[in-house]
Order: C-alpha cells, then structure tokens, then sequence
C-alpha cells in the first residue's frame, strides 16, 4: 500500500472526495500526462488511466486532467483504471493555448511552488522571467528563479543587475548539477509535502536539477545540440517524481512560448514594481501611458525605474487586458449556448 499523504493528500481533499457523487470509488494523483491516458498514483500503486467519454467530450481541454489532479477513478483491470471525476483544482499552473487567442492550457495543480528555471548562457531572458513570474503569482503558487548552469563563466553582477526588481520579489538561486552546494541550497528551499512545478525552455536543465535534487537518475537528459547551440526537448511529458523525505517535483517540456491567461491585469503592476510608484499618480485610474502627472513616467524620466522593466509591463499588461476580454466573451457564449440546449431539452422532454 502506497500512503498518500507523501503526495499530499489531507482532511480537505478528503471531504471534496465525500461530497462527490462516486465517493465509494478509489482516488489518486495524476503522476504522468500521455497524450490519451494518464498514469495515476493510488493507494494500489501506479495505474493506467483513461477518460471517460463523457469527460473527453463534455470538457473544454483545460478542464481534463493535468499533472497533479486528484481523480476518482474505477478500476477495471489490475493495472488499468477509467477517470470518472476530478476533483476541484487549486493552485493551478496555466498558460495561454499557442496558436488561439484566449484558450488556456492547464500545466499543472496543486502547486505550491514553481521553479523558473534559465541558464547562464544565451537562454537568460529577465522579460522571459517577468513572463513566468506574472503567471505564477497570478494562481497564488509561490516563485523562485534558478539560474542554472552557474559553472560557465558570465558576469555575475550584470546578472544581479538585470533581476534586482525581481530578486526582492521572489528568492534566487544559482545552480550547477557539478556544485553539489548548490544543489543542497535549492533541495533545503523544498519542505516536505510540497509540490514543485520545473517550468522554462529546452535546454535549460530542468530534468537533470531534478535528478541531481532526487540524487538518481530519473528522468531522462540530453546535452545541447552541437550543431545550433541550443537544448533539445528532452521532457516531451509533463511528469511528477517524489524526492527522497522530501517534496513532489514535476518536470515539463521546454516551452517557446509562454502567453499569458491572466484575468487581473492590475496584479502586475505590483510584480514589476510599479505599484508603489503608481500610488502617487494623479489620478486613480491612470494608465501610465500619458497621463498628467504620472508618477511611473517621472520614475522612468528620473531613471528610478528601468525603461526596459516599464515596456515590459506595458505589454504584459496589454496582453492580460486582451486575454481577459477575450475569455469574458468567450463564457458569455457558452452560457448562452449551455441555456439554449437546456432549453431544447425541455421543450423535448429529455431529462
């Protein structure tokens, strides 16, 4: 028997699970996504999963399954089992969909942490950073940035230069697989019981921290392509791990692209450093682009703040404000659609 409480189980998952209507069946935790199953940790050890048809075709995608879901499932097989429900996520890691315009993709739930990792080389990327850290704090999951691959030579103070308004934010760690110090800084930020979403590009060494975390071999690596210079996709899975007396780690592929799917434009005025400033506008409602006696436009005149770190959070903020809009249309819709057919089925007398 496999205890749960290691992958983090407790009292209040426990009562969602009671007030569900397949209470009586079996729960566990999505450990690994494929692209038509699930692997789920039960009690009973490691279980193939499937959806049922229900659930494929009565759920927009960013509701199915993710990394770190608690599901109630049948079991039909001895190692094979078919998802009937989920139960209701918190702190999940989201993006915006590539290719559509408000669609989002559910990365992973139940995330306490989320570990933004960039190596020292040409992948560092500070509005990269910006990009992640707004999402994450956006779902209430605590943030960290690892700057990994600290053994190559770079300009540590160019470096620190570059983040400042992010490191008084959320704490920084420079790590490298061969300083095993490092790694013990980064593994002693874990406390156990705590899951640890890897997110960043290809490349930039997420699976090799998680094993040099776990200290075995668990997930797969691959070096740098030789011929462009750049990481290869090594995770082509989002994947869950359990540290030794320690956290849950989820490993996920390198992203190009990260659109935002935030609701709250306004919470990144707070991120970038531009709230305090803010507060001594003119007025209330100013936008920062323009306005009157705008104190974010003296702060970047007077070089208090970084030009660089205003662009930036006027184009996430474009972004969110687009992204928000275009969601709030797109509920609308489904709303209207949903009582539309509620309202056919009346007329036809189907229950």
């Amino acid at each position: 028997m496999i205890n749960l409480d290691i992958y983090g189980w407790n009292d209040k998952l426990d009562q969602l699970k009671q007030q569900s209507t397949p209470k009586s069946l079996h729960h566990g935790r999505i450990a690994v996504v494929h692209r038509t199953c699930y692997d789920v940790i039960s009690e009973n050890g490691l279980l193939h999963c499937e959806l049922t048809g229900n659930m494929v075709f009565g759920r927009p995608d960013y509701e199915l399954p993710c990394v770190g879901d608690w599901v109630i499932f049948q079991t039909f097989e001895e190692n094979r089992g078919i998802i009937v429900d989920i139960l209701p996520r918190e702190r999940t890691l989201y993006r915006k969909k590539s290719g559509t315009i408000s669609d989002k993709q559910a990365i992973a739930s139940y995330v306490d942490k989320a570990f933004i990792v960039q190596s020292l080389d040409d992948n560092f990327n500070v509005r990269r950073a910006e990009r992640f850290i707004a999402q994450i704090l956006e779902e209430n999951i605590n943030a960290a940035l690892i700057l990994n691959k600290a053994d190559i030579i770079f300009d540590r103070s160019k470096i620190e230069e570059q983040i400042k308004h992010i490191a008084c934010k959320i704490p920084v760690f420079f790590t490298s697989i061969h300083d095993r110090q490092t790694i013990i800084l980064l593994r002693n930020s874990i406390v156990e019981g705590e899951t640890v979403v890897f997110v960043g590009s290809s490349g930039v060494g997420k699976s090799s921290l998680v094993n040099a975390l776990c200290e075995e071999p668990l997930l797969r690596t691959s070096d740098i392509s030789i011929s462009t210079g750049k990481g290869r996709h090594t995770s082509t899975r989002r994947e869950m791990v359990l540290m030794k007396n320690s956290g849950i780690l989820i490993d996920t592929p390198g992203v190009r692209e990260f659109g935002l799917a935030i609701n709250d434009a306004d919470s990144l005025a707070a991120i970038l450093d531009i709230s305090d400033l803010a507060k001594s506008c003119r007025f209330k409602d100013c936008e920062h682009t323009g306005e009157p006696d705008c104190a974010v436009l003296k702060a970047v005149d007077n070089g208090i703040l970084d030009p660089d770190v205003y662009e930036s959070y006027l184009k996430l903020q474009r972004e969110a404000w687009h992204f928000s809009a275009t969601e709030h249309e797109r509920r609308k819709r489904e709303k209207s659609f949903s009582k539309i057919v509620t309202q056919v089925k009346k007329n036809k007398g189907i229950s």
